[in-house]
């Protein structure tokens, strides 16, 4: 069990947070003073995040904080403070703690805290350093494609303009974001993503903008919304196409004015935080059917990125099989190998479900065949391309059955020329009798002037009548 470690000059305070955290499930709790924090940080594996408080001064608190970062630099630090207190952070803990936390601590209050902790953690690599751009599975492969995705990125990141992504289903338009994020100044941030297709518009806004207590019934505690959680750092808006017209105006006001209230509130606070969008929905197609607003589509749509579907780059889908293979190599401890002719299967497919379907088959075939070797025939039949299939070698020669096959290099060694002249061998064979043994309808079908066929025949030693007869 990860445990929490409190720092905190007053005893009664640190006792209060360790029953509050304790409650949570994060046990043991660490407790210390500003003075004893460094016994119990000396081994960071067992520390989930750290609650910082009162440390006697100001000076005395960044010099914590500043400690806490040379044992690890990647440790989650949450700022708690007393409502009632004018003491003031400095910029310096500001932008490098994740969030702040008021005192007493409360279950709603620290629940959002671990909540912004998770975020910040679960795109970190175990050594805490963010995932670099290579290492998010949508963005493998080297298409060019995907290389002018990641140049925009490159471009776009250390910059606060608003980004549209857009993008298929399951294309990795959040994985585009979650770039952005983790190479802009941001990063030590939260990057905070919410599915606006995926919640009623009637409490859409309570998630985007939060609550006062009272506000409506049921609301029995202040809740901050998603732009509050989002602080410093990112808001991915996820679908905004399927956003309801009211929520959209709601939304432009924010973009324009860069202050929100929550519901039932009447103070605003500032949205210091980058909006990036994504949908899958043509937002011009929308604005002229009067289901999505002009003026909204040109606040967001600041930097549009595309993010291409994966049947358009099926040249990655080595690169993408293979990261995905080492990922739940490293998550799962199982793996599996997938034959040539697999990957040239899968190649022919269309993949409505994008990179996302991609991973849910290979983890599908890692539960099937844990640490096997995967060939087209233990793939799902709608995988399985018919023309793809390992072609055997008999007297020296490719045989193949129907259209164009996809070879297999055979055990031992080869000689590769004599190999892909069987194989051109048996093809124009194939075009040759389709053809009625007409050489000009035979280099049709195989799309090559006559007489470069008859030169090819010569050079393979086929039927000399067969020549003859076109001569």
């Amino acid at each position: 069990m990860e445990g929490v470690l409190i720092i905190d000059e007053d005893a009664r305070a640190r006792k209060q947070m360790a029953e509050v955290i304790e409650f949570m499930g994060y046990e043991p709790v660490l407790q210390a003073g500003a003075g004893t924090w460094k016994e119990k940080l000396s081994k960071t594996d067992g520390v989930y995040m750290v609650l910082l408080g009162q440390c006697g001064s100001n000076k005395s608190l960044v010099d914590v904080f500043r400690g806490i970062k040379t044992v690890d630099s990647y440790l989650p630090v949450i700022l708690t403070h007393d409502p009632d207190s004018k003491a003031r952070f400095n910029q310096e803990l500001e932008n490098g703690c994740i969030g702040t936390v008021e005192l007493p601590l409360r279950l709603g209050a620290i629940s959002r805290v671990l909540e912004q902790v998770k975020h910040y953690k679960r795109d970190r690599h175990q050594d805490g350093t963010p995932r670099s751009l290579e290492l998010f599975r949508s963005l493998v492969g080297s298409s060019k494609s995907i290389q002018r995705v990641r140049k925009m990125i490159e471009k776009v990141a250390h910059t606060d303009a608003n980004v549209l992504i857009i993008g298929e289903s399951g294309a990795g338009k959040e994985v585009v974001a979650r770039n952005i994020h983790y190479h802009s100044t941001r990063r030590s941030k939260p990057f905070v993503p919410i599915n606006c297709g995926a919640i009623p518009s009637d409490l859409l806004e309570d998630e985007l903008f939060g609550h006062e207590k009272g506000a409506f019934t049921g609301a029995i505690s202040a809740r901050q919304g998603r732009f509050e959680m989002a602080a410093g750092g990112t808001l991915f808006l996820d679908e905004i196409g399927d956003m309801s017209l009211s929520m959209q105006v709601k939304l432009l006001r924010v973009l324009q004015e860069r202050t929100f209230e929550r519901v039932g509130s009447n103070t605003s606070i500032k949205a210091d935080v980058r909006i990036i969008a994504a949908t899958h929905v043509n937002l011009e197609e929308a604005i002229a059917a009067g289901k999505f607003r002009e003026d909204l589509y040109y606040r967001l749509n600041v930097f549009p990125i595309e993010t291409p579907p994966l049947r358009e780059r099926v040249e990655d889908l080595p690169l993408l099989v293979q990261d995905l293979v080492e990922r739940l190599e490293h998550d799962e401890a199982v793996s599996i190998s997938l034959t040539e002719a697999a990957i040239a299967s899968l190649s022919q497919y269309a993949w409505p479900g994008n990179v996302r379907e991609l991973a849910n088959l290979i983890e599908r075939l890692t539960i099937l065949y844990p640490n096997g070797v995967v060939d087209v025939q233990d793939m799902p039949d709608k995988y399985q391309a018919e023309a793809v299939m390992e072609a055997p070698v008999e007297d020296g020669r490719a045989v193949v059955d129907g259209s164009l096959k996809m070879p297999r290099l055979p055990k031992g060694s080869i000689d590769l020329k004599e190999y892909i002249n069987n194989i051109e061998y048996v093809l124009i064979q194939q075009a040759l009798d389709e053809s009625g043994g007409i050489v000009a309808h035979a280099a049709k079908r195989l799309s090559m002037g006559r007489t470069t066929l008859v030169e090819k025949m010569r050079k393979l030693g086929m039927s000399r009548r067969e020549i003859a007869s076109e001569i």
